[in-house]
C-alpha cells in the first residue's frame, strides 16, 4: 500500500503529523527579513512613541492656556476616547483589508502630523474637535497595523521575541518624548509641543520606508494560512470571534484595565494631598520608572513567553498588579510609591507583549489577526473607561485604601480567570 501512494500525499501525511504549524509557521519559500526592515521597524516604532506622546497631558495644558473651560476640554477628550473605543474594531478590520500595511500607517501617521499642526496654528472648538476625532480614529489602525508588519517580518515562531523589541523601543521613544516635549513646553511655549509632534512624523515616515514591501508577507500580516497548505483553516469571522481563548482573554484583558488605569490617577491625587510640593517630580517618576522596566524586561518576556508558554506569564503580569495595588493602599511614604511602580513597570512588561502575541496565537489561520486585535483593543478601552469612574467613587465614598484594595481584588480576579480557565495558547514547530 505505501509504494502505491503518491509522494505529495506522503507529504501531507507527514505535515498533518507535525502539525499545521511546521509548515504553515515558517515556508521555505519565504526569506528572512533583512537587517535594514528589522532597523526601520525599531525606529518607526521610537518615532511613533515620540509622536503619540504628544497627545498625551500636553493636550489639557495647552487648551488651558488658550483660556478653554474645563468642560471643553473634557468634551473633546471624552470625543476622543469615543472614537477610539469605537474605532478599535473597524481599525482591525482595515488592516486585515488592506494590500499594504505600510501604505496605511504611512496615511495614519501623515494624519496625525496634520493634526497636531492644527492644534498649533488653530486652537478654536471645531478645529480641535475635528482633529481629535482624526488622530483617534488614524490610532486605531496604527497599533493592528504595526502587530500585522512584525508578523509579516518574522512569523508567528519568532513573533513573541519581536513584540518584546517593539515594546522595548515604543518605551524608550515614550521617555524620550516625554522629556523633549517637557522641555520645549518649559522654554518655549505649550504650543511648541504640537509642532514638535508635526516635525517628528517626519522620521517616523523615513524609519517606516525602510521596511521593505517585498519582506512583509501579506498572508502572514493578516494571520492567514500559506498559499500552499494543505488546511487553510476556517476564514469565517463569526468561527473566530467564538473562540473560547480569545473570549476568555478578552475578559481577562477588561479585568487588567479596570484594575490597573485608575490606579496611577489615585496614588497621583493621594501623593498631592500628603506632599504637594514634591507632587509633580514624584508623579513624573511614577511615570518614568515602569517605562524604564518595560524597556530592560520586554525582549526577555517575548523571549521567555515560547520556553515557559503564555500563561506563566500572564499570571506574573496580574500578580504584580494585585501586589501594586495592595501597597498603593498600605505605603504611606511618597518616596516609597514610586518603588511600588516597579509592579507597575513587569505589568505594563508582561501585557506590551501578551496582548499581541495570543491574539496572533489564537487567530492563526483565520485571517483575521487584526480584527481579533480591535477586538481586545475594544476591551481593553471598556475596562480603562469603567477603572477610573469605579475608582474615583470608591475612593470618594469610602477612602483611597479601600479604592486600592478594591482594585486589587480586580487584580487577583484576573489571575484566577488566567489559572483556572484560560488555556495555554503557545504553538510550536513540531
Amino acid at each position: 500500500m505505501l509504494l502505491s501512494r503518491k509522494p505529495n500525499e506522503a507529504d501531507d501525511d507527514r505535515e498533518r503529523r507535525a502539525g499545521r504549524v511546521g509548515a504553515a509557521l515558517v515556508p521555505a519559500a519565504i526569506p528572512a527579513p533583512s537587517r535594514q526592515s528589522l532597523r526601520g521597524l525599531d525606529w518607526f516604532i521610537f518615532f511613533l512613541a515620540d509622536v503619540q506622546t504628544g497627545f498625551g497631558p500636553f493636550i489639557a495644558v495647552y487648551l488651558t492656556t488658550q483660556k478653554w473651560t474645563q468642560v471643553e476640554i473634557g468634551l473633546v477628550l471624552s470625543i476622543g476616547g469615543i472614537v477610539g473605543l469605537i474605532g478599535q474594531m473597524p481599525g482591525g478590520a482595515i488592516i486585515d483589508a488592506a494590500k499594504s500595511e505600510r501604505l496605511v500607517a504611512a496615511l495614519a501617521i501623515t494624519t496625525i502630523g496634520f493634526c497636531a499642526l492644527a492644534y498649533a496654528a488653530m486652537p478654536i472648538f471645531p478645529v480641535v474637535v475635528t482633529a481629535a476625532t482624526l488622530h483617534a480614529a488614524a490610532s486605531c489602525v496604527l497599533g493592528p497595523a504595526i502587530a500585522a508588519i512584525s508578523l509579516g517580518l518574522v512569523g508567528p515562531l519568532a513573533i513573541g521575541e519581536r513584540l518584546g523589541r517593539n515594546a522595548r523601543f515604543a518605551s524608550l521613544g515614550n521617555g524620550v518624548a516625554a522629556a523633549v516635549m517637557g522641555t520645549a513646553g518649559y522654554l518655549l511655549s505649550s504650543r511648541s509641543v504640537f509642532l514638535v509632534t508635526f516635525l517628528l512624523a517626519i522620521p517616523t515616515l523615513i524609519a517606516l520606508s525602510r521596511i521593505r514591501e517585498e519582506e512583509v508577507d501579506i498572508a502572514r500580516c493578516h494571520g492567514e494560512m500559506p498559499r500552499e497548505a494543505a488546511d487553510r483553516g476556517d476564514t469565517n469571522v463569526w468561527h473566530l470571534v467564538r473562540q473560547r481563548p480569545l473570549l476568555v482573554f478578552a475578559l481577562s484583558v477588561t479585568l487588567l484595565q479596570l484594575a490597573n488605569a485608575a490606579m496611577l490617577p489615585l496614588m497621583a491625587s493621594a501623593v498631592t494631598a500628603r506632599s504637594s510640593q514634591w507632587a509633580t517630580i514624584l508623579v513624573a517618576a511614577c511615570i518614568i520608572v515602569p517605562q524604564a522596566i518595560v524597556a530592560l524586561l520586554s525582549p526577555s518576556v517575548g523571549r521567555k513567553a515560547q520556553v515557559w508558554g503564555r500563561r506563566p506569564l500572564l499570571l506574573i503580569g496580574f500578580g504584580a498588579l494585585t501586589i501594586r495595588g495592595l501597597l498603593f493602599a498600605t505605603v504611606r511614604d511618597p518616596y516609597l510609591v514610586v518603588l511600588v511602580q516597579v509592579f507597575d513597570g513587569v505589568t505594563a512588561a508582561v501585557f506590551a507583549v501578551m496582548i499581541p502575541l495570543i491574539v496572533a496565537d489564537v487567530a492563526f489561520g483565520s485571517g483575521h489577526f487584526n480584527f481579533a486585535q480591535g477586538i481586545v483593543g475594544t476591551a481593553t478601552g471598556i475596562g480603562a473607561s469603567l477603572s477610573t469612574a469605579l475608582g474615583g467613587f470608591i475612593s470618594d465614598k469610602f477612602g483611597n485604601a479601600t479604592a486600592f484594595i478594591g482594585l486589587s481584588s480586580v487584580a487577583a480576579t484576573g489571575f484566577v480567570l488566567i489559572l483556572l480557565i484560560m488555556p495555554e495558547t503557545r504553538r510550536s514547530a513540531v
